[in-house]
């Protein structure tokens, strides 16, 4: 990220962020970027998450805060064009947030009523703390220099801490200092979800006990209690404290007098408890609980300082001479990634959120996102993959569901998941350029389940966790195999089996133009996926011990017949090709071409082409137009001699030639109107053209945070998918590390521009060390308990004990 100089209250020039060392700064205040700021100053723990708004701002287009808990949804329905839309979001829960300051019985002050003469604000990844630094004037010329600083607690997931220092710098007079837990909140931080049903909570219940505020309040169809509490305390200097409530919040003002140059402190401490939480008789009074016997606000950050120290031991990764900014911004996206899924996440039944707990896009939902994230988490917290996929496990019951209310046999998980596991993809999408309700076909996304027995089998190939295999993983995956083996049709004219009717991970092609049917035939990501899938699903019943594999078989009902048919269709699934390339889906090469360099000049920004189109009366289905990578996505997800040998056994030969043709072909018609686009372009260039890999790289690395992005939708929630894949193109594609088989294997595509490489993994039960360079491979393992790992590079396979180091030199 570029850095620029601080924009002055007379200069208003934009302000701009830099990423240095493990800070993300932002100098000067700029309206109009602090909703995107807000959300990558978000601070959280796995459990809740806040926003990094103004302590005590309204909800806006200036800012907008906001604090979430992991799982905790509700349902609303609203009426649009004479349909009934239903929509499940994740909630707001009540701001905790407010701490703000005011001179005598004046106004409480912000930025926006102000003169802003200095304006910091920096997010601290490797303490987890926020800190805004501000010089204000008012009026009538009185001058407030202060510091809030604020943390949500990584050692205790129901623990918050923050901290205002204000300094009278040319006056004298009555200073007030306010803190308040605000309970009338909605959810309305996605614009264009703003004409929708928003108010979630209902019962709002404020408290006022001596020096803690508290407000309890229930989702209004899931009824969840929430209650949320604060306890606000002045540091060496008397003031005097009142409290008060209304229908919805709870509000504590301390006062007293400060002549000019006095310093005065006041800290905060919050505590968020749930009723969908462990060991606890009622939200209010483990609320209440947990306030009266928390710690001061510097205990409780040192406590939080050593969880996130323990974490980063964990995720470290290092680059040596690291180009442009590529270490910074990878701790920025770890970090990201620890705040939405850490080890707090292991017990809410929660998901991988798509958007983290950053902000409301996509209401909070589940996607296949998760495909990006857990190859980071499974090589250093792999407890913590198995509990996130847990979340898709308990919610089997609702995938058998929806493929029987469609004629089929397994399991069809929905594109977007949320509380219950039913489909959650709105049905009808607004278009902010035109303005129109448009029909939303993305739910066809068939290949969600594939992406589920993907995750499941790749924990298990990585961990090696048999019981997992055994109790959880082996029957969603067959029951996910069982669903696209009845989901395939036999065409006799090509005597092989086709897919009818699916959307690929493009999106944007619901449904081909001109036809009434939804969905598209034959996309060739798909139909290679579910063949890779019948393969796995024999080999994970194969792995089970004989007596469970007869209970799964005998629990499911599973005929021979039908292991079987999955070997058949891996032999005789149709893949469409054209000039040597293949297909994105059967037809596509007859769409037609678009104007890209029109369009490009035209608009500029052209990431959501479909938007672009609808606008002018067109549509995206008639083009040659890829939102993100799809067909490219099988270069991500499987070794290039895996995918080699599964076309081979299709009747495809797979050679070099159709690979970069394919690559070649789809870099040129793709818009990137996802962040997760840049990381499978990436993978698919790394071995053909390593210089415009490292372009992708650099792209996905600051997909949120880069300055050219700020016209992007991160203000309502950063891209969880693309900041776990961005440390990913580091960890796995350019290092070529790949865990199956029971073997650790380096195949390195390492670019000298990044340096050299040295990060923590966790594999089979040890930690290991693996320092990665153009020229050479080191892998050590760390001294302890348990038996030897095989680890290959570069054609050469060594066993290494616990204790043991080797280095595998470049061929020259």
């Amino acid at each position: 990220m570029s850095a620029g100089s601080a924009a002055t209250a007379a200069e208003h020039r934009p302000a701009r962020g830099t990423v240095a060392g493990w800070l993300l700064a932002f100098s000067g205040y700029d309206p109009a970027d602090e909703r995107r700021r807000e959300a990558l100053c978000t601070t959280g723990n796995g459990y809740c998450a806040t926003r990094g708004a103004w302590a005590g701002s309204v909800a806006g287009d200036h800012h907008y805060p906001g604090t979430y808990l992991a799982g905790y949804y509700n349902r609303l329905t609203d009426t649009v064009a004479e349909t009934s839309v239903e929509n499940e979001s994740l909630v707001n829960i009540p701001d905790w947030l407010p701490l703000t300051f005011a001179v005598d019985t004046g106004d409480w002050w912000t930025p926006d009523n102000t003169e802003v003469l200095d304006y910091e604000l920096e997010l601290d990844a490797r303490r987890g703390v926020v800190t805004r630094r501000f010089h204000l004037r008012d009026a009538a010329g009185r001058e407030i220099r202060g510091a809030e600083r604020r943390f949500v607690s990584m050692a205790d997931p129901h623990l918050a801490g923050q901290t205002l220092a204000v300094t009278a710098v040319n006056w004298s007079g009555r200073l007030r200092i306010g803190s308040a837990i605000h309970g009338n909140v909605v959810n309305a931080g996605v614009e264009r979800y703003r004409k929708l049903a928003s108010r979630h909570l209902t019962g709002i219940t404020p408290l006022v006990a001596d020096s803690n505020l508290i407000v309890t309040a229930t989702t209004s169809q899931s009824h969840h209690r929430i209650s949320v509490g604060t306890r606000t305390v002045a540091t060496h200097h008397e003031m005097d404290w009142n409290a008060r409530t209304d229908d919805t919040s709870a509000y504590g003002e301390l006062t007293g007098d400060v002549t000019a140059g006095d310093v005065i402190t006041v800290e905060k401490v919050a505590a968020i408890h749930g009723g969908r939480d462990d060991a606890i008789s009622e939200p209010q009074l483990a609320t209440q609980t947990a306030l009266d016997s928390a710690p001061c606000f510097a205990e409780l950050l040192e406590a939080h300082v050593l969880a996130w120290s323990q974490l980063w031991r964990r995720f470290a990764i290092d680059l040596e001479e690291s180009y442009d900014g590529t270490l910074p911004a990878l701790r920025l996206n770890l970090f990201h990634l620890l705040q939405s899924v850490s080890p707090h996440s292991a017990d809410p039944d929660a998901g991988v959120p798509a958007r983290g707990l950053h902000g409301e896009a996509y209401r909070g939902h589940v996607f296949w996102d998760e495909l990006f994230v857990f190859p980071v988490l499974t090589l250093r917290l792999p407890e913590l993959s198995r509990a996130l996929l847990r979340y898709r496990c308990r919610r089997l019951p609702a995938a058998r569901l929806a493929a029987r209310q469609l004629g089929l046999q397994g399991a069809m998980f929905p594109w977007q998941s949320g509380s219950d596991g039913r489909e959650e993809s709105q049905r009808l999408h607004l278009n902010p350029l035109s303005g129109h309700w448009t029909k939303d076909g993305t739910d066809r996304q068939r290949h969600v389940g594939l992406a589920v027995a993907y995750t499941m089998w790749q924990y298990v190939d990585t961990t090696g966790d048999t019981d997992f295999l055994s109790d959880h993983a082996a029957e969603v995956i067959v029951e996910v195999a069982r669903f696209f083996a009845s989901l395939a049709e036999y065409d006799a004219g090509r005597d092989r089996y086709v897919i009818r009717g699916v959307v690929g991970p493009d999106e944007f092609h619901t449904s081909y133009p001109g036809r009434s049917e939804p969905g598209i035939d034959n996309n060739a990501y798909t139909n290679i996926m579910a063949v890779w899938l019948f393969d796995v699903a024999a080999r994970a019943l194969d792995q089970l011990p004989a007596w469970r594999r007869t209970e799964l078989i005998e629990s499911l009902g599973l005929r021979q017949e039908e292991r079987n048919h999955w070997d058949e269709l891996t032999r005789r699934m149709y893949v469409p090709f054209h000039d040597g390339v293949i297909s994105q889906f059967e037809g596509y090469e007859q769409l037609s071409e678009l104007d890209w360099p029109r369009y490009r000049d035209t608009y500029g920004d052209i990431r959501r082409l479909d938007r672009i189109l609808e606008a002018e009366g067109r549509d995206v289905t008639s083009y040659q137009v890829s939102k993100q990578a799809d067909v490219l996505m099988l270069l991500y997800l499987l070794p290039r001699r895996d995918l080699s040998v599964l076309m081979h056994r299709l009747g495809y030969p797979l050679t070099a030639d159709v690979v970069r043709k394919t690559v070649e072909y789809y870099l040129a018609r793709t818009c990137h109107g996802s962040s997760l686009s840049a990381i499978v372009h990436a993978w698919g260039l790394a071995a053909l053209d390593p210089d415009r890999a490292l372009a992708f790289l650099e792209q996905a690395l600051h997909s949120d945070a880069g300055d050219a992005l700020r016209t992007g939708t991160t203000a309502e929630g950063i891209h969880l998918g693309a900041m776990a894949g961005s440390a990913d193109l580091i960890q796995r594609c350019f290092t070529g590390l790949t865990t199956t088989n029971d073997l650790l294997r380096f195949g390195p595509r390492w670019p000298a521009k990044l340096g050299a490489l040295e990060m923590a993994l966790r594999y089979r039960g040890h930690r290991l060390i693996a320092e990665i360079s153009s020229t050479a491979v080191t892998v050590t393992v760390d001294p302890g308990p348990g038996t030897a790992i095989a680890v290959r590079c570069y054609r050469n396979t060594r066993l290494l004990k616990p204790g043991d180091s080797h280095t595998w030199t470049a061929p020259s």
